[in-house]
């Protein structure tokens, strides 16, 4: 979790995360719920909404696609705004959520994987919220944070003995389907960390 937002979460505030199935999204939205945060996921299909509820324990999800108003159904889930965004997919999912944003809220950037193979990428038409909304936006790259993974274990460890932490692969058998299996992470096929087996002896 990004260092700047390990004091928010302790107050229990409002989280969203996008690509919440996704092998990080998961974590976060767990991660969130340990510290006492309301969390919200977006995700792809119904199966992934009753993962996110069920299997994860984000307080509420919902399909996108399903969605034609993405501004409305933020509004649904957090009339008083969103304390923290955790962003794993750019274009209007972004768009939609600065202006849904608390004043002095927190963006974390991980990805934007809707962006990656368009041929034209979309453009952020509601930027000046983080000026309106003294909004901190700010990319998270785990290797910034290797010099303190020890400490990360040490609060991790103890939630994934007790079963408080659960966790899903996406596994595909044989190298030679590992193209499929890239293809399909821009696809949103997948659930969780997509694993390919070369070999299991």
């Amino acid at each position: 979790m990004l260092a700047s937002t390990r004091s928010a979460l302790l107050r229990k505030e409002r989280q969203s995360v996008s690509a919440a199935s996704g092998a990080v999204g998961q974590l976060v939205g767990q991660f969130a719920k340990l510290t006492g945060c309301y969390v919200v996921g977006s995700t792809g299909s119904k199966d992934k909404v009753d993962l996110l509820k069920n299997k994860f324990g984000f307080d509420e999800a919902f399909n996108y696609k399903e969605e034609p108003n993405l501004d409305a159904v933020l509004k649904r889930y957090f009339p008083e705004g969103i304390d923290i965004y955790f962003e794993n997919v750019g274009g209007k999912m972004l768009d939609a959520v600065l202006p849904n944003m608390k004043i002095g809220g927190q963006i974390s950037v991980c990805g934007m994987i809707s962006q990656y193979n368009v041929v034209q990428p979309e453009g952020v038409h509601n930027l000046m919220y983080l000026v309106s909304k003294q909004l901190r936006m700010e990319g998270f790259l785990v290797a910034k944070y290797f010099p303190i993974y020890g400490k990360f274990l040490e609060f991790v460890l103890p939630y994934i003995k007790e079963g408080k932490i659960a966790y899903v692969e996406d596994v595909v058998e044989g190298l030679e389907n590992a193209p499929s299996a890239l293809l399909g992470l821009f696809a949103g096929r997948n659930v969780g960390k997509q694993m390919v087996v070369v070999s299991r002896e």
